[in-house]
This record gives C-alpha cells, sequence and structure tokens, in this order.
C-alpha cells in the first residue's frame, strides 16, 4: 500500500476525529432521549428537543475546538455560531421527520435515530467541513465581520455592510 500523503493523512484524521466526536453527540443525545422518553413520558418532540440539545452542546465544542480546529476560525467566532446555529435547526428538522417519518410506519423512534444518524454523519460532515467551520473564510465574509466591528456610528460607507 502506497504512503498516504501529508494532506491525505490529515484528512483522514479529521474524518475520525469527526466519527469519534459525532459518536459522542449520538450516544448523549440517545441517552437523554430514553430518558426523556422512558422515564419522563415526554412526547417524541420534547424527548427529541431535549436529547438533541444536549447533543449539540457536545458536538459544537468537540466539532469547533477538535475536529475543526484552526488559527482561521478565531476571529469569526459569532460567523462560526451563527452558521452552527442555522445548520443545526434544519438538521433538527429533518430529523424529527426522519424520526417521525419512520416511528409512523411501525419503526420505533430508537431504530430510527440509527437511520437519522447514517445521513447526518455525511451531511454534517460536508456543512461542518466547507461551510460552518471552513479553513479560510472569504475575503467578502472577513470584510464583512470587519466592518461591523468597526462601524463608525453614522457613517455612510459603513452602512451598505
Amino acid at each position: 500500500m502506497a504512503k498516504l500523503k501529508k494532506a491525505q493523512r490529515k484528512l483522514l484524521i479529521q474524518i475520525a476525529e469527526y466519527c469519534v466526536s459525532g459518536g459522542a453527540y449520538f450516544w448523549s443525545g440517545y441517552l437523554i432521549f430514553f430518558i426523556a422518553d422512558k422515564g419522563l413520558h415526554w412526547s417524541l418532540w420534547w424527548a427529541k428537543l431535549a436529547a438533541n440539545v444536549v447533543g449539540w452542546i457536545v458536538n459544537y465544542t468537540l466539532q469547533r475546538f477538535w475536529v475543526f480546529n484552526n488559527k482561521g476560525l478565531a476571529g469569526h467566532q459569532t460567523q462560526v455560531t451563527v452558521r452552527y446555529a442555522i445548520i443545526t435547526l434544519v438538521d433538527f428538522v429533518l430529523d424529527y421527520l426522519i424520526v417521525a417519518g419512520l416511528k409512523s410506519i411501525g419503526i420505533t423512534p430508537y431504530l430510527g435515530q440509527f437511520a437519522s444518524a447514517g445521513f447526518f454523519t455525511v451531511w454534517n460532515y460536508l456543512w461542518y467541513r466547507f461551510w460552518v467551520f471552513p479553513v479560510k473564510f472569504s475575503k467578502k465574509a472577513r470584510l464583512h465581520t470587519v466592518r461591523l466591528a468597526h462601524r463608525p456610528h453614522g457613517h455612510a460607507a459603513y452602512r451598505r455592510a
């Protein structure tokens, strides 16, 4: 087998870290779902919401500061967080629809979450790598952030940002 190039090895390590952090998200959320569903007898909506909130906290922390950690993100914490929140809300709706849809045809939500997780493993990696936690933000995004952070009050040149 040929030696992997440095970039290929780095990508494979990132994917492995992504899978580990995704597992932490999944299993922490799965535990909370079980407690909310079986222990507290919450509806599917509230049990999934509680599970996802815990999972989101675990996931964001691991993705941002371990898997996709790079110096270029330091000056874009607000953008990164907003982007993560946007994709997370989209994910929640899709996840709920997948799990509820499977439940409606007789598949338990406990199995439905595995099916959903399979979809989101690929879906989120692509969103996280290229949009939420990109290696480099575009100049336009950087300039917009700088303008917002340093906008003099009332200065017309900065109102269009």
